[in-house]
């Protein structure tokens, strides 16, 4: 990892950390997301999205990326508040348009070699008293105009990360009786946690944790499963994997070359489940919140592969609209495996954001698959990622499963079953 006059100071802080401020968390939060997270390069070019009231965090990441030597930050902001205009005012011709220019640009600029930063922490019910219509029909939108660029990610062609930012309508979400400041003091505080910038030494902490996920990795690899078992309250469901597939957790080393660790928090390992191989019934254990949208009570029925029967207790028409997206939506992409005992989890909070809910709960995917989750994935042609079962698609959402009560079964080649996890919990 390059050192830099940002570098020195994350780490001459690490012995107070009990004593520091919101601002020095936030300023070590962001060095973190920069040197570990994304392991910028110097000389690299940064492309991050951020909603605007992530302005803050947006401007210490643009200057921990400059002090490890990005040749130039580029940040385009969302405001929630110009996105409910649309569904106000807009014609209704307006929900089949997206800006094609402007992902198209964003994909020019992962190809040039430009570095991707996200920066969730939008509403999670943004949208939930929209026409689901509208809405499915702007997410198809923006689906379409974003595959290119997207590709490159799940190939993991560039060097990428997604941390969150605590805002005001979050923070509200999640604390409804507290006054503003303190649901926002309490959220920064959960995510300083499980993004462990509460601990002495972030960095070495980061650096052990990534260890742990990688070994957890590799004796997967090593066991060659051919699908999983899984059986729980609402769910019995049996999925395939992928030939010749892999797993990974952790840190990945980009096509670029460039270490990176994608998520932050992360405490998953996934693979690519075959995208022909699903049956039977999964149930959610946790909410959704798509594109603005509470999903909840999500319950499922797969028949070889393909989702043949959906059911959601709220946003159920959205759910549809989603597996509707196209021919790929209504598979899976991914498969992660998450302990119940996770710091997210732990934390007995519920986040309504995938980025945490995703890491407090065993999880799938529907949609896009990642190449890269396949043996020299990054190396095979889109018919010969198919051919292995890798699934295509528009979209890639991810939804929680797990939970205490949750027993996963490894299913070997020869349909032998061993242990996996019991009670949610890794057997070892």
């Amino acid at each position: 990892m390059k050192t830099s006059s940002g570098a020195s100071t994350m780490q001459g802080r690490g012995q107070a950390a009990a004593a520091r401020t919101q601002e020095e968390n936030l300023d070590l939060f962001a060095a973190v997301a920069v040197q570990v997270g994304l392991g910028l390069k110097h000389g690299q070019e940064l492309l991050m999205t951020a909603p605007i009231d992530a302005l803050p965090l947006a401007r210490k990441i643009t200057e921990h990326a400059y002090r490890a030597g990005a040749a130039l930050v580029t940040t385009l902001f969302t405001d929630e508040e110009a996105t409910l205009l649309r569904y106000r005012f807009a014609p209704d011709e307006s929900f089949d348009h997206a800006a094609k220019w402007l992902y198209d640009g964003m994909g020019a600029a992962f190809k040039s070699g430009s570095a991707r930063l996200a920066i969730a922490g939008g509403h999670p019910g943004l949208l939930s008293k929209e026409d689901p219509e509208r809405v499915g029909r702007a997410n198809r939108a923006v689906s379409q105009a974003y595959r290119p660029a997207l590709e490159l990610i799940t190939r993991h062609a560039i060097n990428w990360t997604i941390v969150a930012s605590a805002t005001p309508a979050w923070a509200e979400a999640l604390f409804p009786g507290e006054t503003p400041e303190a649901a926002l003091e309490k959220l920064w505080n959960l995510i300083f946690s499980t993004t462990r910038i509460d601990q002495e030494d972030p960095v070495s902490a980061w650096r052990a944790h990534d260890a742990n996920l990688q070994k957890r990795a590799a004796f997967l690899n090593e066991k060659r499963y051919a699908a999983l078992q899984y059986r729980g309250p609402g769910t019995d469901f049996r999925l395939g994997l992928a030939d010749d597939h892999l797993w990974l957790g952790g840190g990945t080393t980009a096509g670029n070359g460039i270490y990176c660790i994608p998520n932050m928090p992360t405490e998953e390992v996934f693979s690519t489940p075959h995208k022909d191989r699903a049956e039977g019934i999964v149930t959610a254990t946790k909410p959704l919140s798509y594109q603005g949208t509470m999903i909840e009570g999500i319950r499922v029925r797969f028949e070889k592969g393909r989702i043949v029967e959906a059911r959601a207790s709220q946003g159920e028409e959205v759910l549809k609209k989603l597996i509707d997206t196209d021919d790929g939506a209504g598979r899976l992409g991914e498969v992660a495996l998450v302990p119940h005992s996770s710091p997210i989890a732990s934390s007995g909070q519920v986040f309504l954001h995938t980025l945490f809910d995703e890491n407090a709960a065993s999880h799938i995917a529907l949609g896009q698959a990642y190449s890269s989750c396949l043996r020299e994935g990054d190396k095979l042609t889109p018919d010969e990622l198919t051919c292995r079962g890798a699934n295509t698609s528009l979209i890639h959402v991810d939804w929680m499963i797990g939970s205490e009560k949750l027993d996963i079964d490894g299913i070997s080649a020869a349909g032998t079953a061993e242990p996996l996890m019991r009670q949610g919990e890794w057997v070892d």
